[in-house]
């Protein structure tokens, strides 16, 4: 099944500017989430420009890819993203 059947995607951002006008410090969070039951998969805090960045890429695999390879592949980069 693909991957978004069963994962959404919740974008929050501390402003309502474009990544570009944006103030330096702000930080827009990007969660992948659980359909069947609504826990909190993925989680990042990350500035504007990441936030474009990566989710132009997630939303390209959770289209592309099967549910366990999109979470395979993401687990592995949230890990090295913390380090």
């Amino acid at each position: 099944m693909r991957a978004n059947r069963l994962y959404h995607l919740i974008v929050s951002r501390e402003g309502h500017e474009p990544a570009f006008l944006s103030d330096p410090s702000r930080t827009d969070r990007i969660e992948v989430v659980s359909v069947d039951d609504g826990e909190v998969i993925l989680y990042w805090d990350v500035s504007p420009k990441q936030a474009s960045k990566l989710l132009k890429l997630l939303r390209a695999d959770l289209a592309g890819l099967d549910a366990d390879e999109f979470f395979d592949k993401w687990l592995d980069a949230d890990a090295e993203e913390s380090e």
